[in-house]
């Protein structure tokens, strides 16, 4: 027996190795069988991007079988037109892919990443309205064809015809909105008002979902044919993507050094990065709406708009157009085949059994209803949001204990009740109630921000998540809403950014502002050709104001000083306070004169600065008169200049002209308004004299 057991164990041994190999090949398949596929994106990397990059590094599309290139975007590309041709497997386009659908393209839509779209207008001014723009004089800078169709719609629910507008192509961009060559322009809400506010460039921000128009942004896709013959990729691709985007918006800061080491195309600063991520992320809403979350009779509405502005022709439905991971696999063979077992099985049991089992089943369904019904009103009366619900006209039929601790109101009070009448200002009930019946009347009911009412009059800042109740038969179709009051978060964010960024005394940008802006120009300079100045002010006299008076009075007199500086420079130069008694001055869109233009920006600095100041010291009473005088130095800016260079150059200026009599301007090497002494020793002399003074008298009253 010892004898055939011996003789038997080398095919033993070879079974073994075999079955081994196997396993091994089977562990090490998903590895070299990745599938690849390429996704093109809409434009030049960015923020905008970044779930994607967030899946690609984490490894999520790997896990998921897939070999994934992204392509970058550029001008004049079109990421539709490349998916068709085969050049990529997927792509990200915007809602008018449902335009590409009507006209009978292949394209099937895998899920919007933006609920909300990013594409806004912006206007120069503050609180600039959209009937403002109606003026022949007043140029409105659009992409032009189906991009722009939500931005023309708000004017069109405003009663605005589009025939008393005077639409130009956007050829320069901010370029020709800044220079003031159009009175609004197209922008993302995650990119120019940030650059504006950086320029300090007033302007408004005019959002079509405040006006009614409700779009998608950033929707991912694919065509017929990848979906046909590689389901599972598809589903595998939607899949990672969303798992990507979920991670990106939990892995802010991260995702931000991601970019700035392998994908800023754009050359962003990581505090241009931070707004465009918050921006996109109340875009995204992550935290209330599933990612990839889209609605077919929203896509009706924006199909609708789109044909209302002769785009396009509904001549068939939209059932296409929506990813639907099961009808890949047909399955009805198979239910009709458990239908067929399953009555046959009842005629064998029994009538009585089946309908006793009928009757136990619809005693469970509705007992597992009732409950069900329990637990929603459990959870929305002990919601952290304040919780409304409402049918046709606005009539409050629930209302939960955090809208009475928000509103004030109690539920009895408001039941049956429009909230129309107690929780919006008065001011805008018309308006606001117009757009609610349209958005009811189209079944959509985008997020919001509005201003409301409390019991005792304040007036607060709420956010406003809305979504249809599922239908009763008989009943009127109901509406839930869900408000956060974000005024004390808006508060400290403005409250947040004023202390990052600029003087808490002159309430001017301070260095740390002024070098992203200063960044900003340089980067325009080499963009446009233009040139620009930095000026670096030191005022004169000022040591024996505060040595005889004290540190308020001078505090007052360097309030005075950041007032009148404001008046001599346009809004789209910057104005900064360095330190102590010193000031920036930024200037930029400076032609080929530039130097004879900065010398007459910088005189004007010295009249006014050389007027009398009057100061009323709050403690006595009194009022002190005070002349003060400053020493300018000027540094030219092109192209060519780096940030470093700049202050060093206007530095050194500036001490030329403390040299030269004070009450100068130095620009460079050349001084206006006196004689230069510009021997390199004396001037290094000088300024080591100067040195010794700033350390043994410090001037300046606060830092």
């Amino acid at each position: 027996m010892a004898i055939k057991t011996r003789l038997t164990t080398p095919k033993t041994h070879y079974r073994a190795v075999i079955v081994c190999g196997l396993v091994l090949i089977g562990l090490c398949q998903p590895v070299w069988a990745l599938t690849p596929v390429t996704l093109q994106l809409r434009w030049l990397h960015q923020f905008q991007f970044v779930g994607y990059y967030a899946a690609l590094h984490q490894g999520f599309y790997r896990e998921a079988g897939l070999e994934v290139t992204l392509k970058e975007g550029r001008p004049g590309l079109d990421p539709v037109a490349a998916v068709l041709s085969g050049q990529a497997d997927f792509g990200i386009s915007v809602s008018s892919l449902v335009i590409d659908y009507l006209k009978g393209k292949p394209v099937v839509m895998l899920g919007p990443v933006f609920q909300h779209s990013p594409n806004v207008l912006v206007a120069h001014g503050q609180d600039t309205r959209l009937v403002d723009l109606v003026k022949p004089a007043s140029k409105i800078a659009l992409m032009g064809g189906d991009q722009d169709v939500e931005l023309k719609a708000m004017f069109v629910n405003e009663g605005i015809a589009l025939n008393r507008l005077h639409f130009v192509p956007d050829a320069q961009h901010l370029d020709d909105f800044i220079s003031g060559r159009v009175a609004a322009v197209n922008a993302y809400i995650s990119n120019e008002p940030y650059i504006l506010s950086q320029y300090g460039v007033a302007h408004t921000v005019l959002r079509p979902l405040t006006y009614g128009m409700d779009f998608y942004g950033d929707v991912l896709f694919t065509r017929q044919a990848v979906l046909t013959n590689k389901p599972d990729a598809v589903a595998a691709f939607r899949a990672a993507s969303i798992r990507g985007w979920q991670y990106a918006f939990d892995h802010i800061p991260e995702m931000i050094d991601l970019i700035l080491h392998r994908y800023n195309t754009q050359n962003k600063t990581r505090s241009h990065l931070e707004y465009e991520a918050l921006a996109l992320q109340n875009l995204v809403n992550p935290d209330l709406i599933a990612i990839g979350h889209s609605n077919p009779g929203r896509w009706l509405n924006i199909a609708k708009t789109y044909e209302r502005f002769g785009l396009v022709q509904i001549d068939r439905p939209l059932d296409a157009f929506f990813y639907e991971p099961e009808r890949s696999i047909d399955l009805t063979w198979l239910y009709w085949t458990l239908a067929i077992f399953l009555i046959v099985a009842v005629v064998i049991v029994g009538i009585a059994l089946y309908i006793h089992r009928v009757n136990r089943q619809l005693a469970l369904a509705l007992e597992e209803k009732s409950r069900s019904e329990e637990r929603h009103r459990i959870i929305f009366q002990t919601s952290a949001s304040a919780g409304v619900v409402w049918r046709e006209g606005f009539i409050v039929t629930d209302w939960n204990r955090q809208a009475e601790v928000i509103f004030g109101w109690t539920r009895h009070e408001v039941l049956g009740k429009s909230f129309i009448d107690f929780l919006l200002p008065p001011t805008a009930r018309e308006s606001l109630a117009q757009q609610f019946s349209q958005l009811v009347r189209n079944r959509a009911l985008p997020h919001s921000i509005n201003q409301n009412l409390t019991r005792d009059g304040r007036v607060i800042t709420c956010e406003w998540f809305n979504a249809w109740l599922p239908d009763r038969s008989g009943e009127p179709y109901e509406v839930v809403s869900l408000a956060n009051d974000i005024s004390e978060r808006q508060r400290l964010e403005e409250e947040i950014r004023q202390l990052a960024f600029f003087d808490p005394l002159t309430q001017l940008p301070n260095r740390r502002l002024l070098k992203d802006r200063l960044t900003h120009l340089l980067a325009a300079l080499r963009r446009y050709g233009k040139q620009g100045a930095l000026m670096f002010l030191d005022l004169d006299n000022f040591k024996p104001l505060n040595d005889l008076h004290g540190h308020d009075v001078g505090d007052l007199l360097l309030i005075e000083v950041a007032r009148r500086l404001t008046e001599c420079v346009r809004n789209i130069d910057t104005i900064a306070r360095f330190g102590g008694d010193e000031f920036v001055v930024l200037i930029g869109g400076l032609d080929a004169d530039a130097q004879q233009q900065a010398q007459q920006v910088a005189h004007k600095i010295l009249t006014q600065l050389a007027q009398p100041y009057h100061l009323a010291r709050a403690e006595d009473a009194a009022t002190i008169e005070h002349r003060c005088s400053a020493s300018i130095g000027v540094a030219l800016l092109n192209g060519k200049t780096n940030e470093e260079d700049a202050l060093r150059r206007a530095d050194t200026a500036m001490y030329r002209a403390k040299e030269s009599g004070r009450n100068c301007v130095a620009v460079d090497t050349q001084v206006f308004g006196t004689t230069p002494i510009d021997t390199a020793e004396h001037i290094a002399h000088r300024r080591i004299q100067l040195n010794l003074e700033l350390l043994q008298h410090p001037h300046g009253s606060t830092l």
